[in-house]
């Protein structure tokens, strides 16, 4: 079987994106559920990747990755994307939820154009923060004046692409007590989302003809 060829239960295409950046073409699955494409993929070091996308607008709305664990069981889902999993479980589950209601909440929602962040519970006024790049770390930070939050994170995307960060791609506002961080996608990411759109739809009609043959 060709490395490059995506392979899954009732559909083969041959896949053009690059293995080398870490985008998966290996989707074992694609289902439709409420107006969104969701996708597993399988990796052959034993990674997984799920995810999700607007069937409309082909928008990112959900990534997650887990690992095998050191017993050679699936590990927990760690979430790239989309809203956090919550860890709070057992019969103290409202009584913690509600004592940490006021929390910061970080989370990444995408946009088509750009990577974006929201920081929930963040009442200190926009001129309180600063958000700076850190190129030798390959990290962004969050800071504020006051001392009250300090935020360090990645940008997986452009860490499997090689691409170094930018600190002109980076802005930030405040609103309703939510720190909304933005980078804008540089055009190598803008042109793989764009090929992988491409693919999916491919996917898509596989499954359909599949589908129909299966009814005829």
């Amino acid at each position: 079987m060709a490395p490059d060829e995506a392979i899954g239960p009732q559909t083969r295409v041959q896949s053009r994106i690059p293995r080398d950046r870490g985008i998966p073409v290996y989707p074992d699955h694609l289902a439709l559920s409420l107006g969104n494409h969701k996708i597993h993929y399988l990796f052959e070091d034993g990674k997984e990747m799920a995810e999700e996308y607007n069937l409309k607008t082909g928008q990112l709305v959900s990534r997650k990755w887990r690992e095998k664990n050191t017993l050679g069981g699936s590990g927990k889902w760690q979430v790239e994307v989309g809203e956090p999993i919550s860890p709070l479980l057992g019969a103290l589950e409202s009584e913690l939820i509600k004592e940490s209601s006021s929390n910061p909440v970080f989370m990444r929602k995408d946009t088509l154009s750009s990577f974006q962040w929201r920081i929930r519970n963040l009442p200190y006024p926009k001129e309180v923060y600063s958000v700076s790049v850190e190129k030798e770390q390959r990290c962004c930070v969050v800071r504020t004046t006051n001392k009250k939050y300090y935020k360090k994170f990645s940008i997986p995307d452009l860490d499997r692409y090689q691409l170094p960060l930018d600190a002109a791609a980076l802005s930030f506002t405040h609103a309703n007590n939510t720190l909304i961080i933005t980078y804008q996608k540089p055009k190598e990411i803008l042109a793989a989302e764009k090929q992988l759109q491409k693919e999916l739809k491919m996917i898509k009609a596989a499954n359909n003809e599949d589908c129909n043959c299966k009814t005829q």
